[in-house]
């Protein structure tokens, strides 16, 4: 519990007044609710010995009224103040994993799985903010109201509260027996929710794809078996939840039993007065509810805690990459880029070799110069790109700009001056305005218009009935490949950055656009940095320099005409797309 203390106890200090009020008044009420019983022992009383007229009745009627009403207030007040706070807390804990996860590497979400992410940042959330509020609640009520009962059943007699107390001591075993057993049910349970919820998220993701290959069937299987799964954990825990509520009900009776027999017995006697006997069974029903609410706290304690055990994993996890301690900001970039033997590898690759995506690497940009790299798939030409903002380091080597070596920089400082197109364009569910400008209201319409002239984007919107308004659905379904890929690049050229870095970003579009989009990255030359990685050979061949990558090192480098003299990869690809081109037209 000490992960849960550490995580939790910033937000209980934040709210130590809410939560100090909501317990002044949860006491309040419980105090208020062992009044009850007192006066229907004296109303039992004052009827067995006709002693009372209706007058006196109606007091005590009154008395009751009265108790209700301040119990009404301060029953509010404190779930206003306590399940407030519980809110509060689950607000709090939502923002700092999310914010954690922003600040992870690239690699932990290569490894880690969308629906894993969701589940605990809903599902395992949710089970803490009710350990924290009605938690809170059930421990004060089975401590506060169990040993007030206790006290008010004693003064009325000591040997029956004696009796009535033998099954307590089972139920406190119990619950020790069986809270180890569902903390870790419980910890199953979780798991097999965020597999459901990630194999449930990419049936939906993929529902265009299963229709067309007429998946349906298999798909349905799939989510069939991962809920039979989720069904079968749930049920091994409901075992232990089943056997353990019965039992402390059980414990309750046994002592319902004895107050009815020896209770009934001393009434008989006259040792006790009807009334009483009646408050003693009143008090009773009053200390059942403690008794369940021990049950229940460690249920929702036991589920809490699970859940603060996964989210603390994710807590703990350091990014890979971050700032250094001596850390500086990069001012106003030229845009000189150099890698020196630059080798690198992903975590996930298992090679007979050293599993190295680049070897070696050495390359030098010169600012406002256009980079172009091409080579067959798979070798390394979009790992190199993400290297330069540090989406992923260097295994070995280092990355140079403007002679500063990239790690001493600050992240943020970093990746603020360069605007990057990753080869799979994502769009958000929204409009192409959000799309474009990140929902910046700083954005003006004109520089929106200037972006989208420049991605060859403008005339496609202003087709639209809605122009720029246009809703484009979850990953911009109502939109074609082309048209999300030049939404992506107006949102790269918006930023107005020194570093252009861009992967692919002619590849679904057709010829002709192709061609616009190029002219316009070929004005920016000398204001920018420009990186271009394209399978179109079209694209780079106006470039300063043109690399091509073969099985993760550069096989040839130069001009476009020094590359087309050696006769290489480069050569062959340009003459066949060449040819591609003029059949087309043809």
């Amino acid at each position: 519990m000490k992960t849960a203390a550490a995580l939790i106890k910033p937000y209980f200090y934040e709210n130590r007044y809410r939560i100090l009020a909501g317990l002044l008044s949860l006491v309040t009420v419980d105090i208020l609710q062992l009044f009850i019983p007192r006066i229907i022992k004296w109303a039992v009383d004052d009827l067995t010995s006709f002693a009372i007229n209706a007058r006196q009745l109606l007091a005590y009627a009154l008395y009751m009224i009265g108790i209700a009403v301040f119990i009404f207030i301060f029953r509010y007040v404190w779930r206003r103040c306590l399940l407030g706070t519980s809110r509060r807390v689950e607000e709090g804990l939502r923002n700092r994993l999310f914010s954690h996860l922003q600040c992870l590497s690239t690699s932990y979400f290569d490894r880690v799985k969308t629906g894993d992410l969701m589940a605990h940042a809903t599902n395992d959330i949710q089970q803490i903010r009710m350990a924290a509020g009605m938690g809170m609640v059930a421990l004060n009520d089975a401590i506060v109201l169990g040993l007030a009962a206790i006290g008010f059943m004693a003064y009325i007699n000591v040997k029956l509260t004696a009796f009535v107390l033998i099954p307590m001591p089972l139920i406190v075993f119990g619950a020790r027996f069986f809270s180890k057993k569902m903390h870790r049910r419980y910890q199953a349970v979780q798991a097999a929710f965020s597999d459901l919820t990630e194999v449930i998220r990419e049936r939906f993701v993929g529902i265009r794809i299963i229709k067309a290959h007429h998946r349906e069937k298999q798909s349905a299987a799939r989510v069939q078996t991962a809920s039979r799964d989720y069904i079968d954990k749930n049920i091994r825990l409901v075992k232990i939840i089943g056997a353990f509520f019965p039992m402390m009900l059980l414990f309750s009776n046994l002592s319902m039993v004895i107050v009815l027999y020896l209770g009934g017995r001393q009434t008989i006697l006259m040792t006790i007065t009807p009334g009483d006997f009646v408050a003693f069974i009143s008090y009773l029903g009053l200390l059942t509810w403690p008794m369940m609410a021990l049950g229940w706290v460690t249920n929702l304690i036991q589920r809490g805690r699970a859940s603060l055990d996964r989210i603390d994993r994710i807590l703990q996890t350091e990014p890979q990459i971050k700032d250094r301690e001596n850390a500086r900001p990069l001012e106003q970039p030229r845009g000189k880029i150099v890698f020196e033997n630059v080798f690198f590898e992903y975590e996930s690759v298992s090679s007979g070799g050293n599993g190295d995506v680049l070897h070696g690497i050495d390359l030098c940009i010169a600012a406002g110069s256009v980079l172009g790299i091409v080579g067959p798939p798979g070798s390394g030409k979009s790992t190199l790109l993400g290297l330069i903002p540090r989406l992923y380091d260097t295994r070995q080597g280092r990355i140079l700009l403007d002679e500063h070596d990239i790690s001493t920089l600050k992240i943020q400082s970093l990746r603020s001056h360069i605007s990057f197109i990753p080869q799979e364009p994502f769009l958000f569910a929204g409009t192409i305005r959000e799309n474009i400008t990140f929902d910046n209201p700083q954005i003006s319409q004109l520089q929106l218009e200037k972006a989208a002239r420049d991605a060859a984007l403008y005339d496609t919107v202003m087709a639209f009935n809605d122009g720029f308004e246009t809703v484009v659905g979850e990953k911009g379904v109502i939109l074609s490949g082309g048209q999300k890929q030049r939404i992506a690049l107006a949102r790269c050229l918006l930023q107005d950055s020194a570093i252009l870095i861009l992967d692919d970003p002619i590849s679904q579009v057709d010829l002709t656009t192709g061609r616009t989009i190029i002219a316009t990255l070929r004005r920016m030359a000398g204001r920018k940095t420009i990186i271009i990685v394209s399978h179109r050979l079209s694209a780079v061949r106006h470039a300063s320099g043109i690399i091509t990558l073969d099985r993760g090192r550069i096989a040839e480098s130069g001009t476009h005409q020094q590359l087309m003299q050696a006769g290489g990869y480069y050569a062959r690809m340009f003459r066949l797309q060449e040819m591609e081109e003029d059949l087309n037209a043809t």
